[in-house]
């Protein structure tokens, strides 16, 4: 097994670091960004929201659309078409807002629109293809099939990590 599949396996591990068994089930809940679906661990999801009009912070990444106020927690706002390098998202009333723990930090995703809840069997989860596409694959955890579509699950820490974040380097910085 390469080290890439061992953390692509370990980031659908339970949140204590304990492998899921072939019994356990994982729940994601998908949503789409353009045409493509992508999914988040259930258990990292706080709240489902509207698109709300943001504070814009000087000096911030294309990415960060800014913060908003959630009960007195000022929750950073990220356009993750943007921060996939796929140009910004026109963001109107339809577009949704997913707040997620991500470690100790709440963040905010913005996403076109949530579809549904996926529950499968951590063997449903398949290894990301190595090749060249916009999305770098290290932000990718794994792949399911549903039906017809393809959805890519996001690994929240790696996408969210500090250092890359505060670089405001979307897709590079692994080297991939």
């Amino acid at each position: 097994m390469t080290e890439k599949r061992a953390m692509q396996l370990a980031a659908v591990n339970g949140s204590d670091g304990v492998p899921f068994t072939s019994d356990d089930e994982l729940q994601f809940i998908s949503f789409t960004i353009g045409a493509e679906d992508y999914g988040v661990d259930i258990m990292a999801v706080r709240e489902i929201r509207g698109w709300t009009d943001t504070t814009a912070l000087p000096n911030s990444p294309q990415y960060v659309r800014g913060v908003i106020n959630l009960r007195g927690v000022i929750v950073p706002i990220f356009d993750l078409r943007a921060r996939f390098g796929l140009g910004s998202t026109d963001a109107t009333k339809t577009h949704v807002v997913i707040v997620v723990a991500v470690g100790a930090r709440t963040i905010g995703i913005l996403v076109d629109g949530v579809s549904d809840i996926l529950k499968l069997k951590p063997a449903d989860v398949r290894p990301v293809p190595e090749m060249d596409r916009a999305i770098d694959d290290a932000y990718l955890s794994g792949l399911v099939t549903v039906g017809e579509r393809v959805v890519a699950v996001i690994d929240l820490p790696r996408l969210f990590e500090t250092s890359t974040i505060i670089t405001g380097q979307a897709l590079s910085h692994l080297g991939h």
